[in-house]
């Protein structure tokens, strides 16, 4: 018969547990050996695939002990039942399962410009789908007087409208108050452009450059942080660096929700 021998490490010798935590797509860990920090994107038999802020890709065998998660060791382990959904909505909203998309409403959203409506559509798009209100934008905020009249908004088909540098005493604020009706709501952001309103951190830049009078906003940033200046493609790029709500300065937050409950409103 094969002989055990007591284990005689001293206690305080002893690895203290940690606590297992499933690597759910979104969970945001470090690797300690290499100092990788990212989000889990995918969980095959063995390993884990995290995605840092750059969107670079590292794949690491899950080990015990092996990540940080808020500072503090953790073992992490494949999700027991195969792929595991976040129960919330890229804006936060509490995610309903095999919901269908509501019938269009009557009313609408719109934005200042076709990057305003990638930005609303990236982040609150399944609510907007669930409650059906439609998203469309504008070519420039000089279009709004007309395009109000056009809609002719009324109980039963309330205008919302999203505006960017919404701040007193500009063209911007003068033409909100021309058009805001009982059943027309215009709101609006600070930022020059919505770029502003993605965090710096999620793009991984210290801030968003200040541009001097008489440039082009977009191409100055372009300019000022080295990128190529392609407005499209460092848009695209922005676009990818936002997963949700989090990502976004409370300042468009705030607005965009309210713009979403007026619409929405009992008739």
């Amino acid at each position: 018969m094969r002989q055990y021998s007591p284990d005689l490490t001293p206690p305080w010798k002893k690895p203290k547990p940690v606590p297992e935590v499933h690597a759910d797509p979104g969970l945001v860990v470090e690797e300690p050996g290499t100092g990788f920090c990212g989000a889990v994107i995918g969980c095959e038999a063995g390993t884990v695939t995290l995605e840092d802020r750059f969107g670079k890709h590292r794949v690491f065998p899950l080990e015990p002990r092996g990540f940080l998660l808020e500072g503090r060791v953790v073992t992490l382990v494949r999700p027991a039942a195969g792929p595991v959904r976040s129960g919330r909505t890229a804006s936060g909203s509490v995610a309903v399962p095999g919901a269908r998309a509501r019938v269009a409403r009557a009313g609408r959203i719109y934005v200042e410009g076709r990057h305003d409506a990638e930005l609303v559509e990236r982040v609150w798009g399944d609510d907007l789908r669930i409650e059906g209100v439609v998203v469309e934008y504008l070519e420039g905020v000089d279009d709004l007087p007309a395009v109000v009249e056009e809609f002719a908004p009324g109980p039963d088909a309330r205008l919302g409208v999203l505006v960017d540098h919404l701040v007193p005493g500009t063209k911007e604020s003068r033409i909100a108050a021309a058009v805001t009706s009982d059943h027309a709501l215009v709101l609006g952001h600070p930022y020059i452009d919505v770029w502003e309103a993605v965090k710096p951190s999620s793009v991984g830049i210290p801030a968003w450059p200040r541009v001097p009078r008489g440039q082009d906003w977009k191409t100055g940033v372009c300019r000022a942080l080295g990128w190529p200046e392609n407005t499209g493609a460092a848009w695209q790029h922005i676009l990818s660096r936002v997963r949700s709500y989090k990502d976004l300065e409370p300042e468009l937050l705030g607005r965009v929700e309210e713009l979403i409950d007026f619409v929405t409103a009992p008739e």
